[in-house]
């Protein structure tokens, strides 16, 4: 599915219709981390079911539904649930939530994941600041820009230099600092999913530099690159990646984990607005 400006711009105007002011902030929580919504201020809910061509979350952990209002003082759009490419819908499908965002004025996206752990010092429950990516789905030919460019949000050969905004990232540091929380660092590997990385997967993942491992987010984050929307990333650390093959990851614990992670992501999130 090619995505159309007529068509995003369709899903923007219905959106604007149901609220009083654009959003400055674009927030995308991932697997057990939809909690982070529920201290929204003056809330406005729009179940995804009700967006013309919106695609529909069906992961458990994924509320599907969007939540603007207020938050730290600032405006924000917050997805309860993302869409993954391995539910059935297209990498363009999967980013048309950024590019409604983009349309409607979003400057800072700021997007979340529950992630395996790769980095051996990287226990369940931490928080990790995604300081870079690997786009492993795009490098085997899941670019969501793949198809006619749209021009009338960024150019054909977008930069990734500087995909992760370091001033933001500071903020990040800042914040985690003053309120004395381990916030790691590192780099987010981007798999298609659905099935668990084998022990041989995540082995090559450590020497090519991962340190934490997901299904989602790298997509979303070129797609907010290439229509020049800043980006800031978190890994909360659901599960001790199998490296040796002598443990079973299950989603039930990669939820149970979000319980852990979602007061540090509240935290850092919210601390972060306040200094924006």
């Amino acid at each position: 599915m090619q995505l159309s400006l007529e068509l995003i711009d369709r899903i923007a105007q219905t959106i604007q219709s149901k609220i009083p002011s654009r959003p400055r902030i674009g927030i995308i929580l991932g697997t057990g981390l939809g909690g982070v919504a529920e201290k929204i201020q003056n809330p406005i809910v729009i179940p995804y079911q009700e967006l013309p061509d919106w695609p529909v979350s069906t992961v458990m952990g994924h509320t599907g539904q969007l939540v603007i209002g207020d938050l730290e003082g600032q405006p924000v759009l917050a997805m309860q649930g993302r869409i993954h490419y391995y539910e059935g819908y297209s990498m363009q499908q999967v980013t048309l939530p950024v590019r409604v965002m983009q349309r409607l004025g979003t400057e800072i996206l700021i997007v979340t994941n529950a992630a395996g752990a790769i980095h051996p010092d990287f226990v369940p429950g931490d928080l990790m600041l995604i300081t870079d990516n690997l786009n492993l789905a795009g490098m085997s030919g899941l670019n969501p820009l793949i198809g006619p460019n749209l021009d009338e949000f960024g150019p054909r050969f977008p930069d990734m230099s500087q995909a992760y905004d370091r001033q933001l990232c500071a903020l990040a540091r800042k914040v985690a600092s003053e309120n004395k929380l381990l916030l790691r660092e590192g780099v987010y590997a981007g798999l298609s999913g659905p099935s668990f990385e084998s022990p041989a997967d995540l082995r090559f993942l450590r020497i090519a530099g991962a340190d934490a491992v997901g299904m989602s987010t790298v997509s979303e984050v070129i797609v907010a690159r290439h229509g020049g929307t800043r980006v800031l990333g978190f890994s909360g650390i659901s599960n001790k990646a199998n490296l040796d093959g002598n443990t079973v990851t299950l989603h039930e614990e990669v939820l149970a984990a979000g319980q852990l992670i979602v007061p540090k992501l509240d935290t850092v999130i919210r601390g972060v607005l306040r200094l924006l």
